[in-house]
């Protein structure tokens, strides 16, 4: 074995010498013996607290009552994973529309860019699931019942956790309903578990995930979890908006009453702004990833310099652009280009949804001789249609040639074709046409038309093979 030089070692006197201390603070939840920092972030309820209340009331709302809204029968929104149906107002789309949901996913990737790059990460403090829920229903639960255990001890803890366990159940419900709709799901709430065990282990499954992320993990989801705030750096300019502290005016701090001739800023140096952080950040320290732009930093702020009788807006909306002395706006390239491919493909999705029907029509090749003899003057082609029935009722369908006007065609089955709503299949036909149309060139157009009988058709072109 190899011996070790003590005498290199550098001893310290200290307990904590055999930990290797980071040069700067890595996140503000973790202390620096790697243990982690609980946060309990005081309220400030000032104008812009006001404003955000409203608006993540107004979005709890929205999201607990859509499920149950209808449109012609349906549900507004239903991502039904298991017949891989996606309904969304009146519309119902499937793993066929493969374009649609292309352009969908183009149009939201475009409109985070957009909104970032003129508005920062305003998401995140005034839209998103986690910071609504938290900091609006969970936070508030804490403060309550934080009271209350200071004058019922032993009482206010337990009753938390009941009431984070009610309040996780109701959200995973919704959330649940939004897969299965507001019917199978009442009906599944009133039935035994044994009878729809898949549901009641993801309706389970996602109550422990809500419990787990804003009893424990809380604040850590938008630091460690969330990607949004490491996208910032790209997506954001320097005339983007964002929460910031004007350091022009308020360095160098100090605390205490300013004299006239005083060299301070205007921050007093009080901590407000660290102490209503929901993720522990200050501001001070200038943009950061951990920052979710909530405002509360604002608030506190403004808060302390009226009662300081200083004007407010030390921490302010503004950008980097504006605290360095340039111009306000926010037109600029980026907010020109996003704005107009979001325009372009809103209007290429509606173009692709107008083109589609109540029913998909597809001709594949079938298998075999490309063509069958029946008889000196007649010949039999076979091809295979895959049918989606879009409507959402039953179809019946029914096939005609529209050219050549003599040749027939038939299901191969002999019967009719039905299918249910949002059902697909592969339904072998059969063309029987007079050999005089392939004679020379060995191949002929056709136009099989299908009709569903309510008025929807759809004609899908072939290629008839026979002898020359």
């Amino acid at each position: 074995m190899l011996a070790t030089n003590q005498s290199s070692i550098p001893q310290s006197s200290t307990p904590q010498s055999s930990i290797l201390k980071a040069e700067e603070q890595v996140l503000p939840t973790l202390m620096a013996d790697g243990s982690r920092k609980w946060l309990s972030p005081k309220l400030s309820e000032g104008k812009w607290w006001n404003r955000r209340r409203w608006v993540a009331y107004g979005l709890i709302l929205f999201f607990v009552t859509l499920p149950h809204f209808r449109y012609n029968g349906r549900p507004l929104v239903l991502v039904d994973i298991a017949k891989r149906q996606f309904t969304f107002v009146g519309h119902t789309f499937y793993p066929t529309d493969t374009p649609l949901v292309a352009i969908l996913m183009l149009m939201a990737m475009f409109s985070i860019m957009f909104v970032t790059a003129v508005a920062g990460r305003i998401w995140c403090g005034w839209g998103c699931p986690q910071t609504v829920y938290l900091e609006f229903l969970f936070r508030p639960i804490d403060r309550f019942f934080g009271k209350l255990g200071k004058r019922f001890p032993g009482l206010g803890e337990p009753l938390r956790l009941i009431t984070y366990l009610g309040c996780s159940l109701f959200i995973a419900h919704t959330f649940l309903s939004y897969f299965v709709g507001t019917d199978r799901l009442a009906q599944w709430v009133r039935l035994s578990p044994w009878e729809h065990p898949t549901a009641f282990l993801v309706m389970g499954v996602a109550t422990a995930a809500l419990l787990f992320d804003f009893l424990i993990f809380r604040e850590q989801f938008c630091m460690i979890a969330c990607p949004y705030g490491r996208f910032q750096s790209v997506m954001l300019d320097r005339r983007s908006l964002i929460v910031a502290y004007d350091k022009n005016r308020g360095e160098p701090r100090g605390k205490g009453k300013r004299q006239e001739a005083s060299a301070l800023g205007d921050c007093l140096d009080c901590g407000r702004c660290t102490a209503v952080c929901p993720t522990g950040i200050d501001i001070r320290n200038g943009l950061q990833m951990e920052c979710i732009h909530c405002t509360q930093c604002i608030d506190a702020c403004d808060d302390v310099m009226k009662h300081a009788g200083f004007l407010p807006g030390l921490i302010r909306y503004s950008s980097a652009e504006q605290l360095a002395g340039g111009k306000k706006g926010w037109l600029r390239p980026r907010t020109i280009i996003y704005p107009t491919l979001l325009t372009a493909l809103a209007i290429l999705f509606v173009v692709v949804l107008a083109t589609k029907f109540a029913m998909d029509v597809r001709v594949l090749p079938s298998p075999g001789a490309p063509y069958t003899s029946l008889s000196n003057i007649d010949t039999q082609n076979n091809f295979r249609l895959r049918i989606v029935n879009r409507s959402q009722v039953a179809q019946t369908y029914a096939m005609t040639l529209k050219q050549p006007t003599d040749a027939t065609i038939e299901w191969s089955s002999g019967k009719e074709l039905r299918l249910e709503p949002g059902e697909n299949t592969i339904a072998p036909v059969a063309v029987h046409f007079h050999n005089r149309h392939t004679a020379g060139t060995g191949h002929a157009a056709a136009t099989i038309l299908i009709d569903d009988r309510t008025g929807n058709h759809r004609e899908v072109s072939v290629q008839l093979l026979g002898p020359r």
